[in-house]
């Protein structure tokens, strides 16, 4: 019996640390879903590098409460799974956001960013964003902006004056 709870009590520090070590973690509700779409959505989860799994709610609960995170134990009820995202922050919501938007059974319930519960409409919000490479590009853009700017300017005046000359 000891042995039993010996896994559980590892089972639960694992769970604790990948909520530690995970930028985003997003929870869902996945009832309804065939096998088929449940396949298909781990498949694109994986893709992106994140983890995607299916625990106990007290085991949940209890290495929320060891992370540190406070509020998450209101949608732990019913079958849930987690992704669990360590490098990118917006990939979780954005491919489960997706994944909900045409398939009706899956349920965003909550997320957790950096330790901190977010509600679904936060979820949703972070999933709409651009990914990392389009807000790069987008500062990129604006940095180079006032250089082609003054570019523009100096090849003006110079092309003025090559005409009034």
């Amino acid at each position: 019996m000891s042995a039993v709870i010996e896994q559980k009590k590892q089972l639960v520090n694992d769970i604790a640390e990948k909520f530690k070590t995970s930028s985003s973690t997003v929870v869902v509700d996945y009832r309804g879903l065939t096998v088929g779409q449940v396949t298909e959505l781990r498949k694109q989860l994986r893709e992106a590098g994140i983890e995607f799994k299916v625990y106990k709610n007290t085991l949940t609960r209890r290495a929320a409460e060891a992370a540190g995170i406070a509020g998450l134990e209101e949608v732990l009820t019913g079958p849930n799974a987690i992704a669990f995202s360590e490098e990118d922050v917006i990939a979780p919501a954005k491919i489960l956001n997706s994944f909900a938007k045409e398939n009706d059974a899956l349920e965003i319930k909550a997320g957790v960013l950096e330790g901190n519960v977010v509600t679904v409409e936060e979820v949703k919000a972070l999933a709409e964003l651009p990914s990392r490479e389009g807000l790069l590009s987008m500062l990129l853009s604006v940095l180079q902006a006032p250089m082609r700017n003054f570019a523009l300017a100096t090849k003006a005046v110079a092309d003025q004056k090559e005409e009034g000359a």
